[in-house]
């Protein structure tokens, strides 16, 4: 059974067996008894598969906030976040109005090489009708995701295409890019955002690197704001980009797991130019390994927020059945020896630690983080200050500015108007802002969301919500719309350039609001880059 096999792979890979391997063995015998009872005598059928996942989650959360249990039906979809790819037909798609729409083609993908077009809408999928039936992201995935090489066949309507046309699409491997853009955002200043630590990050990230080089930067911004981390050895290689020479990326240690260090082994395309690493709350794991390393060698400076603070290392562990655990097997530590793991025994606390930061006002102002005496140590060159425990602390602190950011801004995100108003605004529109703006230079120039274009948008949303209860309508509110006015705007203009090129463009416009960013724009190319 899958839960007694957990238990004895554990057993068998504990190190300490001959101590504690009798309480181990008593636990297990303990738990089978347990199983066989109810299996032989509860009063109703028992569903064994239920039974077993719902004991293994409740022990695993016995343990550390980390260690997780991925049924079979979603390792997939999680592996592939890690392998940097999955096995599909090659479309962004997005459901408006109960259709399922393509967004865009994957270049080079199946979907692209048939003809597949954005603003495609699919109608049917293996001959089943797939439109106005309540169809969810998860359902489109289910149907179009499948085995390399196998065959699915769709029906698309096009428009001023009469009829439907029908593509049967073979199935193929589909990266998932984990560089979202890499672009100048000046002309000496080159920007890389890397959103997860995949197998394809490093060399998506020297590939960014190389172009950005050809265009003139001479300083990096590598932003990971908001990236959750990844794969461990990922997070080495890309520090060895911008480290020089044999230096100590990481290390880590358990107690079944003596110390395995990590070092720099080849020479980075960034090892001497001007680098600053972005972070906030939501950077985590792997990103705070490369932020770790860049600011305990005096590389370059972090800019933003203080980290999320997880500094425990996964190992997945594939079960007989096909789903997996990924189990905490040992904490890793900067090359000055933080531990930057956040308190986790109070799991409430836990929980809500974010939230607790935000209402303790340390977002918005660096007086209100409070470190500790004892977790203070020092960089390696520098001897500059900085602190263990509950992640890693920037040198420049940018605050959180949510003074554009209302309940009605809110609303129009949270409600899916601003993203369906922009897909239906792009399809009917299509030719038209093609001929007009044939490159996003100058859609990034040239195209304003003016009071005119909001309008259209304002008149969308009424026309959406006719049907609905005069209480479960959007109430317009003039005071708030003012003060987000200008930042609804962009964040219109930014998601018309993503359903017209994609998330790179997307990006170029929306950075605008990246206060963090700003900072460190302005930082890098002054006097007030200095490591000391």
């Amino acid at each position: 059974m899958k839960l007694i096999s957990l238990f004895s792979l554990l057993i068998v890979t504990n190190t300490s067996f001959s101590q504690t391997g009798n309480a181990e063995i008593d636990a297990t015998m303990k738990f089978e008894e347990v199983f066989n009872y109810i299996s032989s005598m509860y009063v109703d059928d028992v569903k064994h598969d239920e039974l077993t996942d719902a004991a293994i989650i409740a022990l695993l959360e016995k343990l550390d906030p980390h260690s997780t249990y991925i049924s079979e039906e979603d390792v997939k979809d999680a592996n592939s976040r890690i392998d940097g790819n999955f096995v599909g037909i090659g479309i962004r798609f997005q459901i408006l109005k109960d259709t399922l729409m393509v967004v865009a083609t994957i270049p080079g993908g199946p979907s692209e090489k048939l003809g597949l077009l954005p603003g495609d809408k699919i109608v049917t999928i293996e001959n089943e009708n797939v439109a106005g039936i309540g169809l969810k992201n998860g359902d489109v995935r289910d149907k179009l995701m499948g085995d390399k090489g196998t065959e699915v066949k769709i029906e698309v309507k096009r428009k001023r295409s009469p009829r439907l046309i029908t593509f049967v699409i073979k199935r193929d491997v589909i990266p998932v890019n984990s560089v979202e853009t890499a672009y100048m955002v000046t002309e000496t200043t080159g920007y890389i955002k890397l959103n997860s630590f995949s197998r394809s990050s490093l060399n998506e990230v020297r590939e960014g690197i190389k172009k950005l080089t050809k265009l003139g930067m001479e300083n990096l911004i590598f932003d990971l704001q908001g990236n959750p981390g990844g794969l461990l050895y990922s997070a080495k290689y890309l520090s060895d980009e911008f480290l020089s020479g044999e230096k100590l990326v990481v290390y880590s240690e358990g107690r079944a797991q003596p110390r395995q260090d990590l070092k720099t082994e080849y020479k980075g395309l960034w090892e001497n130019g001007r680098l600053v690493v972005l972070t906030n709350e939501y950077s985590a794991s792997a990103s705070e390994i490369v932020s770790g390393a860049i600011q305990d060698w005096d590389r370059g400076l972090i800019i933003g927020r203080r980290t999320f603070g997880k500094g425990l290392v996964q190992r997945p562990i594939d079960l007989s059945d096909g789903a997996q655990i990924r189990l905490t097997i040992a904490r890793y530590y900067t090359p000055s020896g933080r531990f930057i793991q956040k308190p986790y025994e109070d799991k409430e606390a836990y929980s809500s630690d974010l939230a607790d930061r935000y209402e303790n006002g340390e977002f918005m102002h660096q007086d209100s983080i409070k470190m500790v005496d004892s977790l203070l140590f020092e960089t390696l060159i520098q001897k500059r200050a900085v602190y263990g425990g509950g992640g890693i602390m920037p040198d420049i602190f940018v605050p959180l500015d949510t003074s554009a950011i209302t309940d009605f801004y809110s609303s129009l995100i949270r409600t899916g108007h601003l993203n369906n108003f922009a897909l239906h605004y792009v399809n009917k529109n299509r030719e038209a802002l093609a001929a007009g703006y044939p490159t996003f230079e100058q859609f990034k120039t040239d195209f304003k969301v003016d009071k005119k274009f909001m309008d259209l948008f304002f008149d969308y949303i009424k026309k959406e919500e006719n049907d609905l209860e005069k209480d479960e309508q959007l109430e317009f509110n003039k005071a708030e719309y003012e003060t987000s006015e200008e930042l609804l705007a962009l964040r219109m203009k930014a998601v018309l350039a993503r359903n017209l090129w994609g998330y790179s463009e997307f990006y170029q416009i929306y950075n605008a609001t990246n206060e963090i960013l700003q900072k460190a724009i302005e930082v890098i190319e002054s006097e007030q880059y200095i490591i000391e």
